[in-house]
């Protein structure tokens, strides 16, 4: 079957991060007729990016007036993927949150918003915008569930506006916006420490899964908050650009969709395949449970996603971290450079 995004002229915004640079590379692999990268390289590195003749890279953020100016009507899909990283980082800067999460939709939405070409923007929602704030059990999170007015974060805050303007600019203008509620993504490409400080130990440790292989893989013990029970959906990242294609492709206009794999892992149980598999030996570090994070357990519904889009995740935990622990080993020394880059703000 031939791919719809063959021969296509596409916009990835954000396309320089750890998920945009896996969708840029498989946007490559179906054929896509050229690929238009925009990443103010923040928390990415330009290393990321394929060279490739179809891929046309620019640095600078999607809030920049020539950055906009230069977007014509002739682009196929678009991918908006660009995020101030991470709730913790959103915590200790709301305001640069805001500028680089919830600003970019607004502006790239107000500029493509008579566009005619388009087919699909797909915007990068967050699942955890949406689970219940609880730590009991979980039951999985489907698309329909109300969204609380008490949030953890502005990262949360600024992705659930973006959910908003997305309503609004499809009901208003008829923009064919589609939400992807990502769960906890994980895999190659993920490099801790990429782009420049952001004010917290966030900027290199910005993820659990590439913190904990890292640290395994350096004989370091792996630190896990509270009793370890909290749980996450963890989905890798080449399931995740599978369902972004789907949500381009099939995805209804104004609808949302998990991107999950809808498996719940806890935290201890993470840690303890990621030491068994690196062969590290030294002994989990127990440390507080964070404050901040009232969602304690969580995993996402896959039922709509798996009907409407086709999309359902094809790679166990197991195998997506044996896959990312080598990922992890042969760019050591890349991700040394990057976290070095910040050594004169951590403590020691």
């Amino acid at each position: 079957m031939d791919s719809p995004f063959a021969g296509q002229r596409i916009l990835v915004v954000g396309g320089a991060g750890f998920v945009g640079s896996n969708l840029v590379r498989a946007l490559l692999d179906q054929g896509a007729g050229q690929i238009l990268v925009v990443d103010n390289l923040l928390s990415a590195e330009r290393v990321n990016v394929p060279d490739a003749a179809e891929v046309v890279f620019f640095e600078g953020s999607i809030t920049d007036e020539h950055v906009l100016a230069g977007l014509r009507d002739d682009l196929d899909y678009i991918f908006h993927l660009a995020t101030f990283h991470g709730n913790q980082n959103s915590i200790h800067d709301p305001l640069a949150d805001h500028e680089n999460n919830t600003l970019p939709t607004l502006k790239l939405y107000e500029r493509i918003k008579d566009f005619k070409r388009n087919q699909k923007v797909v915007y990068a929602s967050a699942g955890c915008t949406v689970a219940e704030k609880t730590s009991g059990p979980a039951r999985a999170t489907r698309e329909d569930d109300p969204v609380s007015l008490y949030l953890d974060s502005p990262y949360q805050i600024s992705k659930i506006t973006g959910e908003m303007y997305s309503n609004y600019y499809y009901q208003r203008y008829g923009l064919r916006a589609v939400k992807a509620r990502f769960q906890n993504v994980y895999g190659p490409g993920e490099i801790l420490g990429a782009g420049r400080w952001r004010g917290t130990s966030a900027t290199v440790w910005r993820n659990v899964t590439p913190t904990f292989v890292y640290k395994a893989l350096k004989g370091r013990a792996l630190p896990v908050e509270g009793s370890g029970e909290a749980t996450r959906d963890f989905i890798y990242v080449e399931d995740i650009v599978e369902g972004l294609l789907a949500c381009a492709a099939r995805g209804e206009p104004g609808a949302a969709y998990n991107l999950a794999s809808g498996v719940e892992t806890s935290i201890r149980e993470l840690a303890m395949m990621i030491n068994e598999l690196t062969g590290n030996t030294t002994p989990i570090e127990w440390q507080p449970q964070r404050n901040w994070d009232h969602s304690g357990k969580r995993f996402g519904s896959t039922v709509k996603a798996r009907h409407e889009i086709g999309f359902e995740a094809q790679v166990d935990v197991k195998e997506g971290l044996r896959r990312t622990i080598g990922w992890t080993r042969g760019n050591l020394p890349l991700i040394d450079a990057c976290i070095s880059k910040h050594a004169v703000y951590m403590p020691a």
